[in-house]
């Protein structure tokens, strides 16, 4: 029976959670950037 090739399984799930999150704080970045266009010069009295 072959070992797991334990690094290859880290490196794997590693780059997984990278994108994972780099996907999420672009949503958070456009969302933002959505919001303020929206409400730009709403505070303005």
């Amino acid at each position: 029976m072959e070992q797991p090739n334990y690094k290859e399984l880290y490196l794997t799930l590693f780059r997984a959670t990278e994108q994972a999150i780099n996907t999420l704080i672009e949503a958070q970045q456009r969302c933002e950037e959505l919001y303020l266009a929206a409400t730009d010069g709403a505070c303005n009295d």
